[in-house]
């Protein structure tokens, strides 16, 4: 049996360092989630053994990731490509804090 597109899931996980100074605080947090919340697919935000939903800024937050933490960016669902695609590219251009 063929899926379409429309229905197909994709799974993908991806590990990112936190680059900022200021490390994943409010505002920064505060982004990822907005940009999250852009996508259908489910997000899991992992620190060690801690994983929160990565759609919820108090879980986010929960998270403390200071500059040098990695984080691994697991999503699930038809965008989940496209939604690691651009979690990665915010923490990379360090939140917009240059």
């Amino acid at each position: 049996m063929k899926e379409n597109a429309a229905t197909a899931s994709t799974h993908c996980k991806e590990s990112f360092t936190i680059q900022n100074e200021l490390g994943l605080h409010a505002r920064a947090a505060a982004h990822f989630v907005k940009i999250a919340n852009r996508f259908r697919s489910s997000i899991t935000v992992h620190k060690d053994a801690v994983a929160v939903n990565g759609k919820s800024i108090m879980g986010v937050l929960m998270l403390a990731a200071a500059k040098g933490t990695v984080i691994a960016i697991e999503a699930e669902g038809a965008d989940a490509e496209s939604a690691i695609k651009a979690l990665g590219q915010l923490i990379e251009d360090k939140f917009g804090e240059h």
